[in-house]
């Protein structure tokens, strides 16, 4: 029987296979091997290669350099009929791995007596050691537009497509002054001398790129020197000015740690490195991140949660949980905010850690919800009836805290949202904050149990360690109506004064609302 054209055709990421190698006296051999993620940038939305039986595809990388080639094998072939005729896989690859099509036996020899190897250091300068289960690993960091750290960095751009969903790789050939705002960072095991006696000891784990935004500054008055000397430059300069002397923003924008090497804390080692470096750096004003993905977000408040928890225990940070004068006989028209939280304090907080608003009021959250035994929450049944219905009058003092948590959580969110949430009508909209509000609440308590665990265990705590994201996809509610009083709509409604502006052109009632 004549195979059917089903037959010919075959899933893209079964297909491709990642290698790390390694040399050895007649070649080499796989070090690591892994599947993408990921192959519709690069074989269309379906991610089907059509026209062979028994197809693999094996992009291969030197472990140190990163050298590519490119391998392919198959069983059979689809013969051209009319216009229908296999997909060219060497042509869909090409354009992401100029340079990894020599022969296969040239690349295996080159790698066999590759003298080099031995002697082959990581690009860019030294930035931190440490050990994992016995294991030896460094993280290096380099400016883009060094060409030895670019020559690295352009091996592996492949891996932002098939391993970041969304993720598009960065032009290398851009002017040298833009190129000099992206700094790249390379996490390396470094392999015992008995495993590394043919070649070199590096074996690149993972990697992640910083770009450097220019943070502007209110200025009430036109370029003269004061003017100029807030800035920290001359005006005019004596001497070029260098990116990394002006005031930024720095953000996190592509971040892997390659499948064999994940949930081990290589995720976390890389994030503390980047982060110790924009704290320390006096021209940062704060670290952001890029669109990331729920795996990341996981890493990143992990190691966020390590920094501010301490300091929130420093400085006592509890809510108020009565903000109102007992001789006030009406509540005021607006939600306490500054009678709630010392926001002065929180504000101090923040500049100095260098930590994002947004990611900084999570974290705050995080930790209020922290202080309110389970009992009184909503992972122990807490009744919310009776906290709509008595609101901050309710006798108990954690009952009343947690009404004031959900009170400032809900408070975020519709500021955030508020655009979309005023074209809808009231009902919907209540029930679209209640529900992302306790969808909030879930996410923190499961957040809150793992890091215990993770301490009473012992374990590094590392988390989900996986890839930033350029497609939002997390913290989206629920479109189910839900009751919820009136009364705290209008405590939030007053309360607020800003505008969010929204890129979704959906109907209003179709639209999502995050946190």
């Amino acid at each position: 029987m004549a195979p059917s054209i089903e037959d010919w055709s075959i899933n893209a990421n079964d297909a491709l296979t990642v290698q790390l190698t390694r040399p050895t006296s007649n070649g080499s051999k796989p070090f690591v091997s892994f599947h993408p993620k990921f192959t519709y940038p690069i074989f269309g939305e379906e991610e089907r290669i059509f026209g062979y039986q028994g197809l693999e595809v094996t992009l291969k990388f030197a472990s140190h350099d990163l050298r590519p080639n490119v391998q392919i094998a198959y069983d059979k072939v689809f013969p051209p009929v009319a216009d229908t005729a296999a997909l060219d896989v060497k042509k869909a690859l090409k354009d992401w791995l100029p340079r990894a099509f020599r022969k296969p036996l040239e690349y295996e020899q080159d790698l066999a007596q590759e003298q080099r190897a031995k002697e082959f250091s990581p690009p860019g300068t030294l930035l931190q050691k440490y050990s994992r289960h016995n294991r030896n690993f460094e993280i290096w960091q380099g400016s883009l537009s060094d060409p030895a750290v670019r020559e690295v960095f352009d091996r592996i751009q492949i891996f932002t497509s098939l391993f970041i969903e969304g993720g598009t790789p960065i032009n290398t050939e851009d002017v040298e002054w833009t190129l000099d705002r992206w700094t790249i960072y390379f996490t390396y095991e470094v392999l015992e001398e008995s495993l590394s006696s043919a070649g070199s000891p590096y074996v690149l784990v993972g990697y992640a790129n910083t770009y450097r935004f220019y943070a502007f500054r209110s200025l009430n008055h036109s370029l003269d020197t004061e003017a100029t000397s807030a800035l920290g430059i001359e005006y005019p300069p004596q001497k070029p000015i260098s990116i990394s002397s002006l005031p930024s923003r720095l953000r996190i924008s592509q971040f892997l740690i390659l499948p064999p090497s994940q949930r081990m804390g290589h995720g976390q080692a890389l994030y503390d490195t980047i982060y110790k470096i924009a704290v320390t750096d006096s021209t940062v004003q704060e670290l952001t991140v890029e669109d990331p993905n729920e795996e990341f977000d996981v890493l990143r408040d992990t190691c966020d949660h390590r920094i501010l928890f301490p300091r929130f225990h420093t400085v006592n940070l509890k809510i108020n949980s009565s903000p109102y004068s007992p001789t006030q006989k009406r509540p005021p028209p607006r939600l306490p905010t500054t009678t709630l939280l010392p926001q002065d304090t929180l504000t101090s907080i923040r500049k100095e850690l260098k930590i994002a608003p947004r990611q900084f009021a999570r974290l705050t959250e995080m930790y209020l919800l922290s202080l309110i035994p389970e009992q009184h929450r909503l992972a122990g049944n807490a009744n919310l009836s009776k906290l709509k219905v008595q609101k901050w009058k309710v006798q108990n003092e954690n009952d009343k805290a947690y009404y004031w948590w959900r009170m400032l959580v809900k408070q975020r969110i519709y500021k955030k949202n508020r655009d979309l949430l005023i074209q809808i009508d009231q009902e919907e909209r209540w029930g679209r904050l209640e529900d992302s509000t306790q969808g909030v609440e879930g996410e923190y308590t499961l957040l809150l149990q793992s890091w215990m665990e993770s301490e009473e265990g012992g374990e590094d705590g590392a988390g989900n360690e996986g890839s930033t994201t350029r497609r939002a996809t997390k913290r989206k509610i629920i479109d189910e109506d839900d009751d919820e009083n009136e009364d705290e709509e209008n405590d939030i409604e007053r309360d607020t004064n800003g505008t969010v502006h929204s890129k979704n052109d959906q109907p209003a009632k179709r639209a999502k609302v995050s946190d």
